[in-house]
């Protein structure tokens, strides 16, 4: 007998509405790109968070996913997407920190590989299930420290980090590819600045994107 598939419509506070509501903020706080509108309005945020969360998943905010982490606002996600989409869409995409693996389903049609970093085992193995649960067969996950990157799978067309490091990490720079953009937060807690950092001839060219709110990108193991 066949297992059904989960609901991924949604009912309720999970509705086709209330998504629409939500894309429409979106669209209010200055997201203008239509594809990656429609990706959140049609991507089931509620199976990413846990079944007594699932009524406030589409609310435009960061909620708990366990082990100190959230899954990150939806603003938020279509803000770095956006961002890291505006030089053209990138062939090979690395993400660190992908926590419960929502940002990643939402890269997911933009980019040809995305390879993806968690320190936190039980949030690699979740993020898993969810990716095959959506069908999602171009990202490869791996259990590692995000501050190191993935020197083995380098250069990057994009770099996404989801967590912020109080300094930029040189080593995920050094895995830019030539024209390639990475978009990380960085700074203490209450004073973080989204960056966009592209890798051009004549260096790397530097953009302060705005005031954010990230938890800390930590080095090694959780």
């Amino acid at each position: 007998m066949s297992t059904p598939r989960p609901n991924h419509a949604g009912i309720g506070m999970t509705s086709a509405r209330t998504r629409d509501r939500l894309v429409q903020r979106l669209r209010d706080q200055g997201i203008t790109n239509l594809s990656v509108l429609e990706r959140i309005r049609n991507l089931p945020r509620h199976i990413f968070v846990d079944e007594a969360l699932a009524s406030r998943a589409y609310e435009d905010t960061a909620l708990p996913i366990g082990w100190g982490q959230t899954i990150s606002q939806p603003y938020i996600v279509a803000r770095m997407t956006e961002a890291l989409l505006a030089g053209g869409m990138p062939e090979k995409v690395l993400e660190v920190g992908f926590g419960c693996g929502y940002q990643t389903a939402v890269l997911a049609p933009f980019a040809q590989r995305i390879y993806s970093i968690e320190r936190i085992e039980p949030l690699v193995k979740r993020a898993r299930a969810r990716l095959k649960e959506l069908e999602i067969r171009n990202v490869k996950l791996k259990h590692g420290d995000g501050m190191k990157g993935w020197p083995t799978q380098a250069p990057f067309d994009g770099i996404l980090v989801a967590a912020a490091p109080l300094t930029l990490p040189e080593a995920l720079v050094k895995q830019l590819a030539p024209g390639g953009r990475l978009i990380v937060p960085v700074g203490p807690e209450g004073q973080q600045q989204l960056l966009r950092l592209t890798r051009r001839e004549s260096g790397i060219h530097r953009e302060v994107l705005g005031p954010v709110s990230f938890v800390p990108l930590l080095a090694g193991l959780g």
